[in-house]
């Protein structure tokens, strides 16, 4: 059975037109990234029916939810999905119980979750006979989460779920984010202009600019390129997957992954835990020599890919290779001559810093 997404949408308005033709895949979660008035919420609106392309298609696997080309339009509450936006939206006259419950009355067919499992999975369990204005930003939202997963939706729509919340709620609501990601098989199309969220939770990313999609792929296919417009230059990097190999004496943590090793700051996770980080393209230097006497900890064996410049007049993208690993150095053009970068040339990459997503 197809279980991929379909979605082609064009709407256009006086200052404004979408125009994007997606694939994404079945499971996992979709980011829609890109900054404000690129057209990420307007994209996610329409999949959920709440704005209407006069050329729009849009299907779940075989089902199909629109098609214009053939005068099919399903409305939003005949469509089996979920939508967290960015407020929560909660029932005030309603405890957190009987908000989960509504969602659950909302299951179309057989019942998916039940509460207690959605409520435990969210660590909302103790907070049932409490009412909305007890709770806590962050609490709030996992309660909307849980309402709406509870619907058994095929897929959940999520509006910049994290933008109302001050920096502690955000931090506080992720770890659940990841463990949706984790333990769910329901597709999620997430919508942020947070690059760190996107690059903690997202499988899959698509860059919009100006109501199109400039770029659409797996998460790191996608981070890599070096052919993206200016706009997205300051967020260039990568997202790795390590695994905590040790804890040594000296107050660091060796993380392994497919390219090599690479130490931080001590972590509480326990050996063999997984460990998403992201290293900016400017947090990374380049050298043909081998490291003597340098205070920067990780330097790994990589190769050069290819060289691009840059939205900052004199500088240059690299994009690298470290064993399977792709990795990206933003550099000055005159470095580049100077080391005589070219591609399929081996160097040792030095990484200044590391941006623990977990």
């Amino acid at each position: 059975m197809n279980s991929e997404i379909r979605a082609r949408f064009r709407i256009d308005r006086q200052d404004f037109r979408l125009a994007v033709d997606l694939t994404l895949p079945g499971r996992g979660v979709s980011a829609l990234f890109g900054h404000s008035g690129s057209g990420k919420t307007t994209c996610l609106r329409a999949m959920a029916g709440l704005e209407r392309a006069a050329d729009g298609y849009f299907a779940i696997g075989d089902e199909v939810w629109q098609d214009e080309s053939r005068g099919l339009f399903m409305p939003p509450h005949r469509r089996s999905l979920g939508v967290v936006f960015q407020e929560a939206s909660l029932f005030p006259h309603l405890s957190v119980r009987r908000n989960m419950q509504y969602g659950q009355q909302r299951a179309a067919g057989s019942p998916g979750f039940a509460l207690s499992e959605i409520g435990e999975l969210l660590g909302i369990g103790h907070l049932l006979e409490r009412m909305p204005n007890q709770l806590s930003g962050g609490e709030r939202q996992r309660v909307a989460i849980a309402r709406a997963l509870l619907a058994a939706p095929k897929i959940l729509l999520m509006d910049e779920p994290l933008a109302a919340l001050d920096l502690k709620r955000k931090l506080e609501i992720l770890p659940y984010l990841e463990r949706l990601h984790r333990e769910l098989a329901l597709p999620v199309i997430y919508v942020s202009h947070a690059p760190d969220e996107v690059a903690r939770l997202a499988d899959h990313l698509v860059l919009l600019d100006q109501g199109r999609a400039v770029a659409s792929g797996p998460l790191n296919d996608v981070l890599t390129r070096i052919d993206l417009p200016p706009a997205f230059a300051d967020d260039a990097g990568v997202v790795i997957e390590t695994c905590v190999a040790e804890h040594e004496a000296d107050d660091l943590t060796r993380l392994e992954f497919s390219g090599g090793r690479i130490y931080v700051s001590r972590r509480v996770e326990a050996v063999g835990a997984p460990l998403r980080c992201r290293i900016h393209a400017r947090d990374v230097s380049l050298t043909l020599l081998p490291q003597v006497n340098s205070s920067i900890l990780n330097c790994v064996g990589a190769t050069v890919v290819d060289l691009a410049p840059t939205a900052v007049p004199g500088h240059v993208l690299v994009r690298l290779t470290v064993g399977a690993q792709p990795l990206l150095a933003g550099i000055t053009r005159r470095s580049a001559e100077r080391l005589a970068l070219r591609p399929g040339l081996t160097l040792r990459a030095q990484i200044k810093a590391v941006a623990l997503l977990g």
